[in-house]
């Protein structure tokens, strides 16, 4: 149990774009010791239940079903999308901002 729960809290940590520490504080619990709740390797997880379906958004019963949900999934591939999609933005504002002094540059050397 503590491996599913483990992936799961890696699972919807990541699709809500969190970094372990930040969970841990929220838990108020070491960077460490949420580390090995992750890697299922802890069963502090059960001491802090309530926190952890409350920073995740989630239905108790959610962190302790054995398949994870589609929204889970949904949610890492919405961000994944999302998170590309805001790459290529900056990319392309670069690619305008690249062209816009070479030409600054061809007109200074005039």
């Amino acid at each position: 149990m503590n491996r599913i729960v483990g992936n799961k809290l890696r699972i919807l940590r990541k699709a809500k774009n969190l970094s372990q520490e930040e969970v841990a504080d929220y838990l108020n619990v070491s960077p460490s010791a949420y580390a090995r709740m992750e890697r299922g390797e802890s069963t502090s997880w059960a001491n802090h239940f309530n926190k952890i379906c409350e920073v995740f958004e989630i239905a108790p019963e959610e962190l302790v079903r054995k398949e994870i949900g589609d929204s889970a999934y949904e949610n890492i591939i919405n961000t994944e999308q999302a998170t590309y999609s805001d790459y290529r933005k900056i990319i392309k504002h670069y690619k305008l901002k690249i062209k816009d002094l070479k030409i600054i540059m061809k007109s200074l050397g005039k």
